[in-house]
């Protein structure tokens, strides 16, 4: 892929690093629903409670904090607990949960596929990953994600607007934010780094409306359309100035367009 950095790297490089350094620590975690797995320290709770958080991921902050925790509140704040032993009786709570589009029928589904899937796995690394031992694509693993959650019997067609593919042209921005939480690992301790298969170096850019307009302040981005493909031109110009850590300019593109107001 042709880059369409036209500016000095250099320059770039140091401007973002300024802003990273603004946004990348504890602070940021109070107002950003990535600091609800931060609340949990088992690894299975803090991968459903990080999912749901960044499933809900489009709107106001505040709402979508607020409707995570509602979930995990009828979860009794132990998801991993709540998915692997409820009862059905214990699924009435959810009857009445909605946030924007998603609805009830789509978050019993959820519930559904985490307790097939921790039936027979740890970790949802492996459900990203299943062969760590060929080259890491993160196009390829989101495809295959979205294949395997939609693979039970019953699958209701309206929850799959709600897991984006790539196979799709879909930016996928909720599921690269929650890859980006998982596998980034630095001495901030903002991002969890649990997952070691994946390498940070591969990590894609979450796109969302903040990150593409200073994507394109900065010359990352030339691409009119809002689209998978505009992901990989971001990103293959953020790995230009950070080859192996390309998705820690997130906290600089979306920081300048929310988090330094």
């Amino acid at each position: 892929m042709t880059s369409p950095l036209s500016k000095d790297i250099n320059i770039i490089k140091q401007q973002l690093d300024e802003i990273v350094d603004k946004v990348n620590h504890k602070d940021f975690i109070d107002n950003d629903p990535i600091g609800i797995p931060h609340k949990f320290s088992k690894l299975q709770d803090i991968e459903i409670s990080a999912f749901f958080a960044a499933i809900f991921a489009w709107g106001n902050r505040k709402t979508i904090i607020n409707k995570t925790n509602e979930v995990l509140d009828l979860m009794g704040n132990d998801p991993y607990d709540f998915i692997m032993n409820h009862q059905k009786k214990d699924l009435k709570a959810f009857e009445n949960f909605k946030h924007r589009t998603f609805q009830a029928i789509d978050l019993l589904y959820f519930i559904e596929f985490f307790r097939f899937y921790y039936q027979n796995h740890q970790s949802l690394e492996a459900a990203f990953n299943p062969n760590p031992e060929q080259p890491y694509s993160q196009k390829d693993a989101l495809i295959g994600f979205h294949d395997l959650f939609f693979s039970l019997e019953f699958v209701p067609e309206r929850t799959k607007k709600h897991v984006s593919t790539p196979a799709k042209n879909s930016t996928c921005k909720r599921l690269n934010m929650f890859l980006r939480w998982m596998v980034r690992k630095d001495h901030r301790g903002v991002d969890f780094g649990l997952w070691s298969t994946i390498p940070m170096s591969g990590l894609m850019i979450p796109f969302d409306v903040h990150v593409e307009k200073y994507a394109r302040v900065f010359g990352l981005l030339t691409r009119k359309q809002r689209d998978w493909i505009a992901v990989e031109e971001i990103t293959e110009c953020l790995r230009q100035i950070n080859a192996e850590d390309p998705v820690i300019y997130d906290y600089a593109l979306f920081g300048l367009g929310v988090a330094l107001k």
